[in-house]
């Protein structure tokens, strides 16, 4: 496999995972971007590790969908998330559901 033919096919991949995001966005209640990955999610539980130098926070979330490109399959019905990095949770609102599609 030539070096064009590997860049086709990942960008080919990448665009599937765009599509497919823009398919199930509506679908869900909640964003959640860690340093390592972005998830949609219908229910996201936050807490934060007591007595932990430094911060770790735990995050919980159910019927998730995760965006990487190299998952065989992103619908999952249960993640955690364990981080010593910033963790954005976003309730998403109507507008912004009606408008992504």
């Amino acid at each position: 496999m030539s070096e064009d033919d590997l860049d086709r096919y990942e960008s080919e991949i990448e665009l599937a995972l765009l599509q497919e995001y823009r398919a199930v966005f509506s679908m869900f209640r909640y964003a959640v971007e860690t340093h390592r990955r972005f998830y949609l999610a219908n229910e996201v539980k936050v807490s934060v590790r007591e007595g932990s130098n430094p911060v770790c926070v735990d995050v919980e979330l159910r019927d998730a969908w995760v965006w990487d490109v190299y998952r065989p399959a992103r619908f999952v019905p249960l993640v955690n998330i364990v981080s010593f990095k910033d963790v954005n949770v976003e309730m998403l609102s109507d507008e912004q559901q009606s408008t992504e599609r």
